[in-house]
């Protein structure tokens, strides 16, 4: 794609969600997306096959660009608290920054329709493998007991999402990000993570059976 047509693809986007957030989907007409980005109404038709089709690709562009943004922050923690944390701060720190595209990603894609929601798995998938991935790898360096990384995971993802539906819907204006340390001690609380200190004050007894247990 030529520059030209990626600024006009991106522009597209951006105001597909300005509108998408502010008529709902099923409100939204294409030649509002068309006005907000600034081209013709068939213009829209080169890039998307139809309003649902700008909805998926929305969505999976701007969950990529989030993906990939917070594995380049992971690769840079050294422990799972670390990990954690990066992730719950990125999550809400984004949608904050991000209150329409929250709105669409949150209320606007619980959609019905089949298509829809089978286009969207993808990005979702890659989400809940990069948790799980967390989760395992704080079971291998012995921070995490060995605890079900599906239910692990089903339960931070969960609770980052329903808080962010609850943000969203809110009646009186406050931060998301102001949850980040409750989420964090949920999570480290459920998961009983051993932080770094924590695994260096265990006395040898406590280490030897820890081991002994690992190993039965």
């Amino acid at each position: 794609m030529s520059l030209q047509r990626e600024g006009k693809y991106e522009r597209i986007l951006d105001a597909a969600i300005t509108a998408i957030a502010e008529s709902g989907f099923y409100h939204c007409q294409v030649s509002k997306i068309a006005r907000l980005a600034g081209v013709a109404d068939g213009t829209i038709y080169l890039y998307f096959k139809s309003k649902e089709d700008i909805l998926i690709q929305l969505f999976q562009s701007r969950m990529g660009d989030f993906i990939a943004v917070i594995r380049n922050k992971l690769a840079q923690c050294g422990t799972t608290e670390e990990r954690l944390r990066t992730i719950v701060e990125t999550h809400f720190s984004n949608m904050e920054h991000n209150r329409s595209l929250a709105i669409v990603t949150q209320l606007e894609l619980r959609q019905p329709n089949l298509s829809i929601r089978r286009a969207i798995n993808g990005p979702l998938l890659d989400y809940f493998k990069l948790i799980e991935e967390v989760i395992l790898l704080g079971i291998e360096h012995g921070e995490i007991p060995n605890v079900d990384i599906w239910v692990a995971r089903q339960m931070i993802f969960g609770s980052l999402d329903e808080a962010t539906t609850d943000w969203v819907l809110a009646r009186h204006p406050r931060t998301l990000v102001s949850g980040v340390e409750p989420m964090l001690a949920l999570f480290e609380g459920a998961l009983r993570l051993r932080k770094t200190e924590e695994k260096r004050q265990l006395i040898p007894d406590e280490k030897r059976e820890e081991d002994e247990n690992a190993n039965s």
